[in-house]
């Protein structure tokens, strides 16, 4: 029994002094690095550098787990978001099928009416070759300019929709407008309804809606496209769809200039007629063959400045005749029949 315990106490002294040892050791060690910072930053770099080709081998299975892993779950995403566009493109099929039956049906409308065909369009295509910040807040830069036939105020699109138009054209580049810049207003039209509003920019990325007429309402999901008024814009290019944001009426735009790479410069062949000055010959009479009306002659007249009036006389006032007084009788007690 004094034999376990005497090896016992030996054991716990035995033990106590390494611990005392390393208690030592690491306060030591805490000062040197207080004292001296860099030695303990070179130290591990060294350490660290010596290590690295250990670390990488030693963590290649687990990147290699997490790999994998990552593949897994960017499959079933990729899985999802090809069934969605699946069903996306069968519902756009049955959109350009009912598209293309209108089309065919408005020009057969159009032929037997007679009506004024459109005007054409052209395109140029051109690709970005450059953003700046300036003079606006973003500006797109297109690598075509006047030698291909851009103009000024010409519409810019991609395979979405809208992104803006031209307000400067060189010689071999182009700069554009966004719509959401804050200097952009375009004319557009809400469908259905026919409705006339004007696209204005604020910087943001859904650009404001302001109606022209009062009493129209607009529910957030219609469609938004060019209206051509001015002549300038094409009508009926894609802009949006209306949004409700903090009850104000907004435009999510189709087109995303901040990744647009390849877009078309859209030339409307429809600039506004200036009417020449009316003739004779455009008269309605001599339109219809007969000899324009003479004018009346011109009536003069005379017109006397009246003589003045002659003074009016004094006026006079009549002679007042003294009233005859009848003469009374010598004796007024006498009977009148008596004389």
């Amino acid at each position: 029994m004094a034999n376990g315990m005497r090896r016992g106490n030996r054991l716990r002294g035995g033990y106590q002094l390494p611990l005392a040892v390393l208690f030592v050791l690491a306060v030591a060690l805490v000062l040197i690095g207080k004292a001296q910072s860099t030695l303990f930053d070179r130290a591990r770099a060294r350490v660290t550098d010596w290590m690295a080709p250990e670390l990488a081998w030693g963590h290649r299975p687990f990147d290699a787990v997490s790999s994998w892993w990552a593949n897994v779950g960017e499959g079933y995403n990729v899985y999802q978001e090809n069934v969605r566009l699946k069903e996306e493109n069968a519902r756009l099929r049955q959109w350009q099928t009912v598209a293309v039956m209108l089309d065919a049906r408005v020009k057969r409308y159009q032929l037997l009416l007679h009506a004024v065909p459109q005007a054409a369009l052209s395109s140029t295509l051109a690709h970005v070759i450059g953003r700046a910040k300036r003079p606006f807040l973003e500006t797109m830069i297109l690598d075509a300019g006047k030698a291909n036939g851009v103009k000024p105020g010409q519409a810019v699109i991609d395979m979405r929709g809208m992104i803006g138009r031209i307000f400067l054209a060189g010689e071999h580049t182009s700069w554009v407008i966004l719509l959401s810049d804050l200097n952009s207003r375009i004319p557009v039209t809400i469908e259905p309804g026919h409705a006339q509003a004007i696209l204005t920019g604020d910087n943001a990325k859904a650009p404001a809606l302001e109606t022209l007429a009062q009493g129209v309402v607009v529910h957030p999901g219609d469609q938004v496209v060019s209206s051509g008024d001015g002549g300038i814009l094409p009508p009926g290019l894609p802009v949006g769809t209306v949004i409700l944001d903090n009850n104000a009426l907004r435009v999510a735009l189709l087109a995303d200039p901040a990744s647009s790479q390849d877009v078309e410069i859209v030339d409307f062949k429809n600039s506004i007629e200036t009417p020449p000055t009316p003739t004779k010959n455009d008269l309605p009479v001599s339109a219809a063959g007969l000899p324009p009306a003479t004018p009346p002659p011109p009536v003069t007249t005379n017109v006397q400045t009246p003589a003045p009036a002659p003074a009016a006389p004094p006026a006079i006032k009549p002679a007042v005749k003294p009233t005859p007084q009848t003469q009374a009788p010598d004796n007024p007690s006498a009977d009148p029949d008596d004389q």
